[in-house]
């Protein structure tokens, strides 16, 4: 019975990571003519999409209690409130039911208060007038911009540091972010940085800021800018905030930038960056899974999995993982500067250790790891706690029992070589004793001198 639930809720999980309900918001329903390739995309990979106007009277995310949509795509609006459905408690309630959100803005279009309001929560600071332009005089396209400088041709994201995958990388690549609005990350531990600006950029308003420009009236600049970033929550849900709506357009798919400085003309990356990032909002990437946790003694004819175990007792823990990459399951591997570490526990770590890649088959990846249980008796757990940027959350924890040794458990004297003074002593006392009680039981008296015996 429960093997085939295993099976039901495994099944279920794949089920979930391919394609889903997406509900496009946009302004006008017309508009989405204008990302028909990225939307296209989308719906080539299996995802069912509903394009709703915030104005909409049936637009709803939730229907009695539950979820309508998996998924919520945000393009730019012109609205200043986006109505009641689209308030930032139900987008965070939303997110707290596993939902999952692509925010795409623009300079050209104010941000939504309500907007503003999610993004708070969420401990990210947008211009206090809404609205803002990322500029870089010397990274921009010189096509497009070569006056305005407003259209960034960045390189395609390299990793944020060693030991995390790499879902956004590649490189040689160029990716045009035009008409960017910047926002600038707190000190929440759930938020990571996809693109940031570069040292030369920032941000300013056009329109107020147009024909002077103070630096101390600047709402940041340089690295402190970010273009994209990722936020996922403690329920692994994933919301994801991109500066520029036009990187996601068809003009900019198949369009040409030169970057400042380059001798020739390249294609922008744009659509196959646009495809990634929707990916991993939309949990197409970077999703993992444990499929079996078994841990036993190392002994012949061991039970698996037993609740009971015994203080020094070696044991082996085997957990198999996997990785949904795009339509299908496939084994799950660690980055080279990382590792995947068990915790044996009871209020603090008794044992962290390194799990070790033992096997591997189509579709998952198996790791182990051998160790002795402390000398400590008490409740304990096996737990697996990993957590990194751009990969949901892996939490498992065991429980099990630790006994102390029986009476007849514990390991005989003479084996102890620390007791073997004290054996020979008693040996010695023992034989002392033998040789003593002999000798005085087998040994004659003395006759008295001068005393003779009596005859008749």
């Amino acid at each position: 019975m429960r093997s085939l639930l295993s099976l039901c809720l495994l099944f279920l999980a794949g089920r979930g990571c391919r394609g889903g309900r997406l509900l496009a918001i946009m302004d006008d329903v017309a508009e989405k003519e204008t990302y028909s390739k990225f939307l296209g995309d989308l719906e080539g990979r299996g995802f069912s999409i509903t394009y709703e106007s915030p104005k909409s009277e049936s637009l709803q995310l939730f229907k009695l209690g539950e979820r309508v949509y998996d998924h919520v795509l945000l393009f730019p609006s012109k609205i200043k409130g986006l109505g009641p459905n689209l308030t930032p408690n139900i987008l965070l309630q939303f997110i707290n039911a596993d939902g999952n959100i692509l925010l795409a803005l623009s300079s050209e279009a104010t941000v939504p208060s309500s907007l503003v309001s999610l993004l708070a929560e969420l401990d990210i600071a947008l211009p206090a007038d809404r609205t803002g332009l990322v500029v870089d005089h010397f990274n921009y396209d010189a096509l497009s911009a070569p006056e305005k400088h407003d259209v960034l041709a960045l390189p395609a994201p390299a990793p944020l540091r060693a030991g995390l995958k790499t879902y956004f990388s590649q490189d040689g690549e160029i990716v045009a972010f035009p008409h960017a609005i910047g926002h600038v990350l707190g000190a929440g531990q759930l938020l990571t940085p996809i693109v940031r600006a570069p040292k030369t950029a920032y941000s300013y308003n056009p329109k107020e800021q147009a024909e002077a420009l103070d630096a101390a009236d600047l709402f940041a600049a340089g690295e402190q800018l970010a273009l994209v970033s990722a936020f996922q929550a403690r329920n692994s849900a994933r919301f994801t905030l991109l500066g520029s709506a036009e990187l996601l357009s068809d003009a900019w798919f198949d369009a040409k930038v030169k970057p400042a400085g380059a001798a020739k003309e390249v294609k922008t990356w744009n659509r196959e960056f646009a495809k990634r990032l929707a990916g991993w909002t939309f949990k197409e990437i970077g999703v993992v899974r444990v499929n079996e946790i078994e841990h036993h003694l190392n002994e012949a004819a061991n039970d698996t999995n037993p609740e009971i175990y015994r203080v020094k007792n070696e044991v082996t823990y085997i957990i198999s993982v996997s990785e949904y990459s795009w339509d299908k399951w496939t084994p799950f591997t660690v980055p080279a500067d990382d590792e995947l570490q068990l915790e044996f526990s009871m209020l603090s770590p008794f044992h962290r250790l390194r799990l070790e890649p033992k096997a591997t088959t189509g579709d998952a990846s198996t790791f182990a790891v051998s160790f002795v249980l402390p000398d400590q008796h008490g409740i304990f757990n096996f737990k697996i706690n990993y957590k990194r940027p751009f990969l949901n959350y892996l939490e498992e924890k065991n429980t099990v029992s630790v006994r102390h040794m029986a009476h007849d458990e514990w390991p005989r004297s003479y084996v102890i070589s620390g007791a073997w003074p004290w054996l020979g002593g008693i040996f010695a006392t023992v034989s002392g004793f033998v040789l003593f009680s002999a000798v005085w039981m087998y040994s004659a008296p003395t006759a008295v001198a001068g005393q003779a015996k009596k005859t008749q």
